[in-house]
C-alpha cells in the first residue's frame, strides 16, 4: 500500500467517528482496531476507485456501481476486485450507504472486506454522505486545535526548562516527556553528552509498528511476518533491539553533523520499529540533538525543533571560549578600539552581513536567535523591523522558511558598514522581487572600469548634487527595478504614489527626461560610482 499523501492536519480515529451518535454508523466487517485512522472522506461510485484515491480515505459509496444482473458467483469476484483495489490505493475504510439503491449491505462485500482487512461501515438511510464528511472535518478541526494546544504548552515548558539551573538536561527531560520517548545530545565527536527519558529497548515500538502495519494493509499477516523477521534478524545477529536503535540514531546524527556545504540540518529514519530524528544545532560546533520515540505525532517535529533552537543557544556559548571572546570584543569596541582590531577575536577570514525580515510574525528575540542559529552565527542584532546577522564568509547563507534575506558581499572588518548597506539593499531587492534570498552582486569588469575612479566619482557627485539622500536612494532603487512603481514601493516600504512623486521631483531637480534610456544609463552609472 502506498503511503497516503496526508494533509497537514492530525488524522481522525475511526473509533471517534463511530462514536458519533448523530451519524449512527456501524462497523460490520474488517478489523476492530482502535488505531485505525482516516485523513479525509471521499464519495465515489466508480467500479474502480483506485485512480482517484490518495490514501487514508474513508470511501463512501451507495453501491450504484454494482452490476445489477451479475450472478452470485460473479458478484463475489466483483467485490473481491473492488475491495482489493481500495486497499491497494491505501484506503482506510469503506462506508456503504443504505437506500436508495440497496436495502442491505451485500453479503459478498462484507466477506471481501473481512478477507482483505478493510473496515466496512454501514451508513443508515437518514445519514447523508455530506454529513459524514462534515463530521470528519469537524473531528479534524478538534484534533488540530488539540495539537496546537499541545505544541504551545510544550514550547512554554521547554522555554521554562531552559531557565533552570541545569538547562541542557532540563530541556532534554522536558522534550523526552513531551514526545514520550528518548532525547539525547551528541557532542562534536559523536559521543552522548547528555540524555533523558526511557532509553530505547525496541520491544514495545516493534509490536506497535507490526500492529499498525497489519491494520493498514490487506496483507496484515505478511506485515506481522516482516516485523517478526526483522526481530529474528536482529536476534540472529546477537544484537539487542535497544542497541540497534542507539546505533541507528548515532549514525543519523553523523548525517546532520556539519561537514561542509550541503549538509542537511535534520533527518529522520526508523529502526526496530522506533521512529528516529536528528537535528543539527545551529551553533555550528557539531552538537546534534537525537530523538527516538515509539510513535510520531503531527506536532512532534515542531516540538523537537523548538528544543533544538534552545539547545543551540545553550551550547553555543560553551565552546572554545567563544562567549568570552565576544564579550572581550564588545568591551574593546566600547573602549574605543577599531573594528578591524577586535575582529580576530570573533574568528578569522571574511564576513557576510545578512539582513532578515520575517514574512509574517513580528521580530522578537526568540525569532532573531532562531535565525542566527539557522545561519550558524550567534552574532545577531534585533532592530525594529529587521534582524542583522554577522556570518563568517565560509558559511553560505541559505533561504530560511518564513524569512526574506539580503546578503552582502564578503567583507573585512574595515568594510562592515558598506557590507551592512549592501545587505539592506539586497533585502529590499528580495522583497521587491518576492525572492526568499538575494545576494549583493559581485563586481565584474565593465566599460566603466576604463575611466579614472576619481574622475568618475567627481562626475557622479556633480550630477547627483541636486538630490537629497532619500531622493537618490529612491532613484537608485527605481532604476534597479527597471522603473517598476509597485516593486519600488515594496522595496522602500512606501506607497506607490510616494514613489511617483519622488521620481518626478528627481526629474525636475535634474532637469532631464527619465524616460530616455541614455539618461537612465548615465544616472545609473553615477549612482553606482557615487556609492563607492
Amino acid at each position: 500500500m502506498p503511503d497516503p499523501a496526508v494533509p497537514p492536519t492530525p488524522p481522525v480515529a475511526l473509533s471517534a467517528l463511530l462514536a458519533r451518535e448523530d451519524l449512527g454508523l456501524r462497523q460490520i466487517a474488517g478489523p476492530q482496531d482502535t488505531n485505525t485512522v482516516i485523513h479525509w472522506a471521499h464519495t465515489s461510485e466508480m467500479a474502480d476507485p483506485y485512480p482517484y484515491l490518495l490514501g487514508g480515505e474513508l470511501l463512501l459509496s451507495a453501491g450504484v456501481h454494482i452490476p445489477e444482473a451479475a450472478g452470485s458467483g460473479s458478484l463475489g469476484d466483483y467485490f473481491d476486485d473492488y475491495v482489493s483495489r481500495i486497499v491497494a490505493a491505501g484506503g482506510a475504510a469503506l462506508g456503504f450507504g443504505l437506500a436508495p439503491v440497496h436495502d442491505t449491505v451485500p453479503r459478498a462485500l462484507v466477506e471481501a472486506c473481512d478477507t482483505y482487512g478493510l473496515p466496512l461501515l454501514e451508513v443508515p438511510p437518514q445519514t447523508t454522505f455530506s454529513g459524514v464528511a462534515r463530521a470528519v472535518w469537524q473531528l479534524m478541526a478538534q484534533a488540530r486545535h488539540a495539537e496546537l494546544r499541545r505544541v504551545t504548552e510544550a514550547q512554554q515548558s521547554l522555554a521554562a526548562a531552559a531557565s533552570r539551573p541545569d538547562p541542557v538536561r532540563a530541556v532534554l527531560r522536558q522534550l523526552a516527556q513531551r514526545i514520550g520517548g528518548w532525547a539525547v545530545l551528541y557532542g562534536p565527536e559523536g559521543a552522548e553528552s547528555a540524555s533523558a527519558g526511557r532509553a530505547p529497548d525496541g520491544q514495545g515500538p516493534e509490536a506497535a509498528s507490526a500492529g499498525r502495519a497489519a491494520e493498514a494493509t490487506a496483507a496484515g499477516r505478511a506485515a506481522e511476518a516482516t516485523a517478526a523477521g526483522r526481530a529474528a534478524e536482529i536476534a540472529a545477529a546477537g544484537r539487542e533491539p535497544g542497541d540497534v536503535v542507539r546505533g541507528a540514531l548515532a549514525e543519523l546524527a553523523a548525517v546532520v553533523r556539519p561537514s561542509g556545504p550541503g549538509t542537511p540540518t535534520s533527518a529522520t529514519d526508523t529502526a526496530a520499529g522506533t521512529h528516529l530524528a536528528a537535528y543539527a544545532l545551529g551553533a555550528g560546533q557539531g552538537f546534534v540533538l537525537g530523538v527516538a520515540a515509539p510513535h510520531r505525532d503531527t506536532g512532534d517535529h515542531t516540538i523537537a525543533s523548538v528544543a533544538a533552537v534552545l539547545l543551540s543557544l545553550l551550547t553555543g556559548e560553551h565552546q572554545s571560549g567563544s562567549g568570552a571572546a565576544r564579550s572581550s570584543a564588545l568591551v574593546r569596541l566600547l573602549l574605543g578600539a577599531e573594528p578591524e582590531a577586535v575582529a580576530p577575536l570573533l574568528g578569522s577570514g571574511g564576513w557576510l552581513v545578512v539582513h532578515g525580515s520575517p514574512d509574517a510574525q513580528p521580530c522578537d528575540p526568540v525569532a532573531a536567535a532562531a535565525l542566527g542559529a539557522a545561519l550558524g552565527s550567534p552574532l545577531v542584532d534585533l532592530a525594529r523591523d529587521v534582524v542583522r546577522v554577522l556570518v563568517p564568509a565560509d558559511r553560505e547563507p541559505a533561504p530560511q522558511p518564513g524569512w526574506t534575506l539580503g546578503v552582502s558581499a564578503p567583507a573585512t572588518a574595515r568594510d562592515w558598514p558598506a557590507a551592512d548597506t549592501q545587505a539592506a539593499r539586497a533585502l529590499s531587492r528580495a522583497r521587491a522581487t518576492r525572492a526568499p534570498l538575494h545576494r549583493h552582486g559581485t563586481h565584474r569588469p565593465a566599460l566603466t572600469d576604463l575611466l579614472s575612479p576619481g574622475e568618475a566619482e567627481a562626475h557622479a557627485r556633480a550630477l547627483l548634487a541636486p538630490l537629497t539622500p532619500p531622493l537618490a536612494e529612491t532613484l537608485r532603487t527605481w532604476l534597479s527595478l527597471h522603473g517598476s512603481w509597485d516593486r519600488t514601493a515594496v522595496a522602500l516600504a512606501v506607497h506607490r504614489n510616494t514613489v511617483r512623486q519622488r521620481i518626478a521631483r528627481c526629474a525636475a531637480l535634474l532637469g532631464t527626461d527619465l524616460d530616455d534610456p541614455d539618461v537612465r544609463m548615465e544616472l545609473w552609472f553615477a549612482l553606482r560610482h557615487g556609492e563607492r
